[in-house]
């Protein structure tokens, strides 16, 4: 969901509403929100093993072996498991019938609607990106610009130190623990965070004083 809002200069901006969804669990999807906060630690644990070990195993293997192999062992657990129970239910002389027949006659087709919702979300995330990138590229404020160079530039170190994949499982690590740290200890990081923010306040409000092109003009009097 996007909202539009007028920033301190009036002019129109478009914000996510989810940017600090992921330290909010009212603002998530319930499921979501359960397994990130280890609401339920065997399903989360289930998801988080899981993910980690499929990202794991991209890492060191091509995607093609990972895939074909992860297909062949559920292969062979379903065509066991079908077997073990076609051959009790010999044994027994019971006719419960196929032992996946009510996976089989699960509804998988994906909702029209929901679809159209998730890609008009996709598309508003996609155009605040491509505004916001439109307005550090060309300059708009000089001090934001200066930020997202600074942030360019630590990335180049940052992607000489991790390929993508790595950033990808610290990525699934940090989504399965930052947000239940958080939760635990919200007080003491809010109030560290709103002293790191006052004191990137003040010396960007340093720097906008210092650099002439950022100050502004002062507003001629009609006579």
């Amino acid at each position: 969901m996007v909202q539009q809002y007028l920033d301190d200069k009036g002019k129109n901006c478009t914000c996510t509403l989810v940017r600090d969804a992921w330290f909010n669990p009212e603002r998530l999807n319930p499921r979501v929100a359960t397994l990130i906060y280890w609401r339920d630690p065997k399903k989360s644990g289930a998801v988080f093993g899981a993910t980690l070990g499929l990202l794991l195993s991209l890492a060191y293997f091509s995607l093609i072996s990972v895939l074909a192999y992860l297909s062949l062992l559920i292969l062979v657990a379903t065509v066991a498991f079908r077997i073990y129970k076609s051959v009790l239910q010999a044994i027994q002389k019971t006719s419960d019938g196929h032992p996946f027949k009510y996976v089989l006659d699960l509804d998988l087709t994906l909702p029209t609607e929901k679809v159209h919702e998730l890609a008009d979300i996709a598309v508003a995330h996609v155009n605040a990106t491509i505004s916001e990138l439109r307005r550090l590229f060309l300059v708009e404020d000089i001090v934001d610009s200066l930020k997202f160079g600074v942030l360019l530039w630590c990335f180049t170190y940052i992607g000489s130190w991790f390929n993508g994949m790595t950033l990808i499982i610290i990525g699934v690590v940090a989504l399965f623990t930052l947000p239940k740290v958080y939760e635990t200890n919200k007080t003491q990081i809010d109030e560290n965070l709103a002293l790191v923010k006052g004191k990137v306040d003040e010396f960007t409000a340093k720097i906008k004083a210092a650099i002439p092109l950022v100050k502004k003009p002062e507003p001629t009097k009609e006579d």
